[in-house]
């Protein structure tokens, strides 16, 4: 049963407008040699017309020929026969690269349009896309004549205006929703009512890997953002993982099931947007039959001309917009590809760019690229040295802030050369760090003697992270150290007086040499554990170091040395007593027996804090104190 009865409007409109309503053969007979055709997107395409037009074709193999025909996503039954059948009737111009026509564009079959989606109307309307006729589905009139795209409003608003010929079905499936979505009869040529239920569209389950990004992605979501969710499976299946946010808000090309969901449960509510605030934004719409009932009449939910949602300026307007998007692959430097893997197109340009870039300006934006580490079943890094010949860079190094995959999140705005590809390199799949590391020494990215441990051994243990908090009330993060963690660790190192130095490694130092810092940062958790002590800041990126504490296991006898400094800055806020009881846990939980520690008999300070979490003292020796905690 559809939304609408098509009833007395209906009826009256056929009454005062008879040479609108014909039937579809009657409509294509208006096709003519070298014509441009545009047929409307993804749930919005008018799935009777096409089939009606190929039928056409079939009854009539020479009614036309040379015709293009211009969509961005169209849910094809059979791409095959579309594509091959009708070859010399008319030829297929996509702004999209999906499922249906990848093949095709890449064998030449079809053309593909590199171009900015929010660029297409503005072309329509120079008519270097001339349409000449429009193919679209849309809801029945209102009392005053206006029928509605209902689901598709995205380049298809733009289209219908500009068209020499606009056909539309007729569909009482077809929702009424809110936006720029509305046509007035007098812009229609061609009127073939025909009720179907809309295409369907179901996203998947999102598998573990993707349900873990997620959690990733969630971490750095605000309440109050307002988000754009990009293509893909990942960036779709974050919204999963936002149910524990508040006051989201919406402003995107794709409304969801998800999206839907958010709403529903009162995630989204669009209260914080600094404009067009209590609205949720986008440009189509499609997934199920629960959704296209939502999104009826609803007018919280808005569908603009794509020109208005992709637009830079539009954009960036909103304070703490948050973009979501992914890759296909990165290299090392942060320059990635959004649509063609090497040679191969795989996907569009879309409004990619456009988000990322007015992200960027926008109050407090955030740019998050959510991605699997790996493809093909996990035989293929998508962290790589360098891009594969040939493919298109969509995402420039300098754009590039958070990169998140399954194995952690790597913050790369501002960061140099070496510390990006150690952030990337840490965030890879581990299968591939060691080859990562040996290309970007071969690449000058990093030092040719940097270190490290591969395989389990090198593994980072996100179990071993902890939130404390101290008896001053000083918020920590304690985490293991990371291969990406030297130059936190350098500053944390430079931030101690000549005298904390030396009482932490019992000699006189000027400074901490990076040899020194790759032995610290390259942990082998078959000999031991580092931990930092972090205060993180309003925003994500800022991590900054106020301790450091490791313990190094002595095999013989299931004990190990245990060593902790802290930031002078920092010190009498408890940080030492949270690492080192932090420290006595995971030394117990990994079975060892006992800590010994080795302390400068001046370090009073250490000794006390020591003796308060259960230290005894066990012998001295020349200025060292030696101190000892049974398990």
């Amino acid at each position: 049963m559809g939304f609408f009865k098509q009833g007395s409007i209906m009826e009256g409109l056929r009454t005062e407008y008879p040479e609108k309503f014909t039937s579809a053969d009657k409509a294509f007979k208006n096709i003519q040699r070298g014509n441009k055709i545009y047929i409307g997107t993804a749930a919005g395409e008018p799935k009777h017309l096409v089939r009606s037009l190929m039928e056409y074709l079939n009854q009539n193999p020479q009614a036309f020929f040379d015709v293009d025909i211009y969509h961005v996503w169209t849910l094809l039954d059979d791409s095959d026969v579309f594509f091959e059948k009708y070859k010399r009737n008319f030829r297929i111009k996509s702004f999209f690269i999906g499922d249906t026509n990848r093949d095709a564009i890449n064998k030449g079959d079809a053309d593909y349009t590199p171009v900015f989606t929010s660029r297409i109307p503005n072309l329509f309307e120079r008519k270097v896309f001339p349409i000449d006729i429009a193919l679209v589905q849309v809801s029945p009139p209102d009392e005053h004549g206006y029928f509605n795209l209902g689901v598709g409003v995205d380049i298809t608003k733009a289209a219908v205006e500009n068209a020499g010929l606009v056909i539309a079905q007729v569909n009482s499936y077809m929702p009424r929703v809110h936006g720029d979505g509305f046509i007035h009869i007098n812009d229609i040529d061609y009127i073939i009512p025909y009720d179907e239920p809309l295409p369907e569209y179901d996203f998947g389950k999102e598998s573990e890997i993707a349900l873990q990004v997620g959690r990733y992605v969630a971490s750095l979501v605000r309440d109050g953002d307002t988000l754009q969710i990009g293509y893909g499976h990942i960036p779709l299946g974050v919204l999963s993982c936002l149910s524990h946010k508040r006051h989201l808000g919406i402003h995107t090309d794709l409304i969801t099931d998800a999206i839907v969901d958010l709403i529903k449960k009162g995630v989204i509510d669009n209260s914080k947007k600094s404009i067009n605030k209590g609205k949720t934004i986008g440009t189509y719409c499609l997934g199920s039959k629960q959704t296209y009932d939502f999104v009826n009449n609803n007018p919280s939910i808005e569908l603009r001309r794509i020109d208005y949602v992709d637009n830079p300026m539009t954009i960036a307007r909103h304070n703490k917009m948050t973009a979501i998007n992914t890759v296909l692959q990165m290299d090392l430097t942060g320059q990635a590809s959004a649509e063609t893997l090497g040679s191969v197109f795989y996907s569009g340009i879309t409004g990619f760019a456009n988000f990322i870039r007015a992200t960027l300006l926008a109050k407090q934006g955030k740019i998050i690229i959510a991605m699997k580490s790996t493809t093909r079943n996990g035989e293929v890094s998508k962290i790589v040295p360098t891009l594969t010949k040939g493919a298109g860079v969509s995402l420039h190094r300098g754009d590039v802030q958070y990169i998140v995959t399954e194995y952690g999140i790597a913050y790369l705005q501002g960061k140099n050369l070496r510390e990006r590809a150690m952030e990337l390199i840490a965030i890879a799949h581990p299968k591939f760090r060691p080859w990562l590391i040996e290309e970007a020494k071969k690449l000058n990215l990093i030092d040719q003697k940097q270190k490290f441990v591969p395989g389990p051994r090198g593994k980072y243990m996100e179990e071993y992270e902890a939130h404390r908090t101290t008896k001053t009330g000083l918020e920590l993060l304690l985490r293991p150290i990371r291969i990406s963690d030297e130059t936190r660790v350098r500053e944390f190192f430079n931030s101690l007086s000549d005298k904390s130095l030396y009482l932490r490694f019992f000699t006189p130092r000027a400074y901490v040499p990076h040899e020194s810092l790759q032995d610290i940062i390259t942990v082998d958790n078959a000999k031991g554990v580092s931990i930092l002590a972090i205060i993180q800041g309003e925003e994500d990126d800022y991590e900054q170091v106020v301790g450091l504490g490791q313990y190094f296991i002595n095999d013989s006898d299931y004990s190990a040395e245990v060593s902790c400094a802290t930031s002078d800055n920092y010190q009498n806020n408890g940080i030492a007593s949270a690492l080192l009881t932090h420290l006595s846990y995971l030394a117990q939980k990994n079975g060892l027996l006992s800590f010994t520690a080795s302390v400068l008999a001046e370090n009073r300070s250490m000794v006390r804090v020591l003796k308060n979490i259960g230290f005894v003292h066990k012998s001295s020796s020349e200025g060292v104190i030696e101190l000892e905690k049974l398990f």
